[in-house]
């Protein structure tokens, strides 16, 4: 087994969905969310704040310097994640797919480095 990194790739720019749409968009996610745990394959998940609130911390000759927003500003951001355990990369992108289909956004599908533990 592995672990997958499932991104959610949001855009920048643009009108967010309608609270309905969003309400939707929801109970979908919480459904997948359950049928990765009842697949064995869940791991961790959650939402990402708003770059605007992130934090960079950059070490240099022991030294720590902090800035605030985004390391990188782009047209999108990572707006959640999902970490999943899968046996193999077309099993993780069949979740994948499902993880786009529930939450209307791209995701992108990365393997972690080694295999999973347990």
């Amino acid at each position: 087994m592995k672990h997958y990194l499932l991104s959610v790739v949001t855009p920048a720019e643009g009108e967010p969905p309608s609270p309905e749409a969003l309400e939707r968009i929801m109970r979908n996610v919480d459904g997948f969310h359950q049928e990765l745990r009842r697949a064995g394959a869940w791991v961790f998940a959650g939402g990402l704040s708003s770059p605007a609130t992130a934090t960079v911390v950059r070490a240099t000759d022991g030294e720590t310097l902090l800035t605030d927003g985004p390391y990188i500003e782009g047209k999108e951001y990572l707006g959640g994640l999902c970490i999943i355990k899968a046996p193999d990369l077309a099993t993780a992108l069949a979740w994948g797919r499902k993880a786009a289909q529930a939450i209307t956004l791209p995701i992108e599908v990365r393997p972690f480095e080694g295999e999973a533990e347990g």
